[in-house]
């Protein structure tokens, strides 16, 4: 992935879903273990919310979890861990029965009706035709910040005219720390 001039290796479930030299969103979560640091990035924030969901449970860990999300049949995983289906699970690499019992235990009730994983709040809506504004929202997202306390900066920073995502970020910053 190139970033600004800037080029990071990221792991991602299916590289087929993106096309060489074309501008596209990815969902990146860094994974920093004792010996490495990882990049996984991911189509869209459900995928990624999935993705956390899965490394959660004991036994799984990034890679497995990017094996699954492989699949492309986010409803299918999701069926199953509702309805207790270890055979399904089953059929992932690296995935034994006592560990697909385990993604079971862990996450079966954390779905909507629509497959969406319930997170306690929905996301926030970055969409304001401030690419700057959205990437500062972003960044505070990562950093950490619940969607319901930037929802209540968001309009603050909206009447700010900055020139930058860090510009955003900051006022953000000072905002939340009120």
């Amino acid at each position: 992935m190139d970033v600004k001039g800037l080029g990071y290796k990221v792991q991602v479930a299916n590289p087929y879903r993106y096309e060489e030299n074309q501008e596209a969103r990815v969902y990146v979560e860094q994974v920093v273990r004792d010996n490495e640091q990882s990049l996984y990035g991911f189509y869209d924030l459900n995928e990624k919310n999935i993705f956390l969901h899965l490394i959660s449970v004991s036994g799984i860990g990034p890679k497995s979890a990017l094996a699954i999300l492989a699949g492309q049949d986010l409803q299918g995983l999701i069926h199953a861990i509702e309805n207790d289906d270890v055979k399904y699970l089953t059929k992932f690499p690296k995935i034994g029965k006592k560990t697909a019992q385990q993604i079971i235990l862990d996450l079966s009730g954390k779905f909507t009706a629509e497959g969406q994983m319930t997170l306690g709040e929905a996301p926030v809506e970055f969409s304001t035709g401030n690419q700057e504004l959205e990437d500062g929202l972003a960044a505070l997202e990562s950093l950490g910040y619940s969607p319901r306390e930037i929802s209540k900066i968001k309009s603050q920073l909206e009447k700010e005219s900055l020139k930058s995502a860090d510009e955003y970020l900051r006022a953000g910053l000072k905002l939340l720390s009120k």
